[in-house]
């Protein structure tokens, strides 16, 4: 498997992460439909919905040395996204434990 590293991070250590001095370089993406996007999302967050055929192609398209925070409703679909990208050469990768229904701190929210 290529890529540098994936972890599974709770909603606490993401807040965490992201208010690091490293978080103004993380990316933060969703990966669920535009329809739950628009419903609310993390603070900045681009949507790449998981569903679309394009999906593979639009990861591809990503800036693979940057760290990425990936994040859905529950955590299944981000997890097999976090996957995907680890297989295209992502060096590193967060998957948010519990997807956005997880998200304990609504500082990041945006509706």
């Amino acid at each position: 498997m290529q890529g540098g590293f994936s972890k599974n991070i709770d909603p606490k250590s993401a807040i965490e992460l992201l208010k690091s001095p490293e978080g103004g370089e993380i990316v933060v993406l969703d990966v669920r439909t535009p329809e739950e996007f628009a419903l609310g999302h993390l603070r900045g967050a681009v949507n790449i919905d998981y569903y679309s055929k394009d999906f593979a192609a639009k990861l591809a398209g990503l800036d693979k040395t940057r760290p990425y925070l990936v994040y859905c409703r529950t955590g299944n679909r981000s997890a097999e996204a976090v996957r995907i990208m680890r297989q295209i050469g992502f060096e590193q990768l967060f998957n948010l434990e519990g997807g956005i229904l997880e998200w304990q701190e609504d500082v990041y929210l945006e509706q």
